[in-house]
């Protein structure tokens, strides 16, 4: 069994929808390998995919380099995906299974508080973000190790979304709702591409004449979401 680093919190229709989607998903990754899977979720949201078959192992590594992987226990140096939880003064809480804590001074995006940063970026909750764990009770350093840490990796994508033309972040949403959603909008010409961040996190890239904040007064109303804007 394999634990996607990616949450599935939103409920009623949408729920069942974007179990289908992550399904679909799934599907695209591993559906040519002799493998067949069941999809569960999780008390705490995180779906699980039990895969049976001959490639069975092939189909677990694949899914676990496409979505992360949420494990029971955390090695300290180890690289994670966690998904984010909270946030304050003091930094930022990722779900990765268990809650890990990354101090403000540990986030390497520049300056300004965790909150100034989230907004800077267009950090949507629930946004599935790389981590170097350190050790200790709920990621803090301990006496033997160090704090938790965004990935180099975490870091050179966020720095990168501020080089771009601008995008306009959502959550709640699958990919295919947040296009039909911007089509039905008339802002078909208005992005590039919706990127997949996770299951239910989404980044509109927008075209180099768009402004975002523009975009995001526009679509608002249509998605029952948070959205947040990069802009460059």
């Amino acid at each position: 069994m394999v634990v996607l680093a990616t949450k599935l919190y939103v409920e009623g229709d949408a729920r069942e929808r974007s179990l289908d989607s992550l399904r679909s998903l799934v599907n695209n990754e591993i559906g040519d390998l002799e493998a067949e899977f069941d999809l569960g979720v999780r008390h705490d949201d995180f779906p699980s995919v039990t895969i049976e078959g001959a490639d069975a192992t092939v189909a677990r590594n694949v899914l676990r380099e496409e979505f992360g992987e949420i494990v029971p226990d955390l090695e300290a140096g180890e690289t994670y995906v966690g998904t984010l939880n909270s946030w304050d003064e003091d930094g930022i809480v990722l779900d990765a299974g268990q809650p890990v804590r990354i101090p403000a001074d540990e986030l390497g995006l520049g300056p300004g508080s965790p909150t100034q940063i989230r907004e800077r970026y267009g950090l949507v909750q629930h946004l599935p973000m790389q981590f170097v764990y350190g050790g200790g009770a709920d990621g803090e350093a301990d006496s033997d190790g160090e704090p938790s840490r965004l990935a180099d990796d975490e870091r050179d994508r966020l720095y990168e979304w501020t080089r771009g033309d601008g995008r306009l972040n959502v959550n709640s949403a699958t990919r295919a709702e947040v296009r039909a959603t911007l089509n039905r909008a008339g802002h078909a010409q208005d992005y590039v591409t919706v990127e997949r961040l996770g299951l239910l996190e989404q980044s509109v890239i927008c075209t180099e004449n768009t402004d975002p904040p523009g975009l995001l007064a526009s679509v608002g109303q249509y998605l029952p979401a948070e959205l947040r804007c990069v802009v460059p």
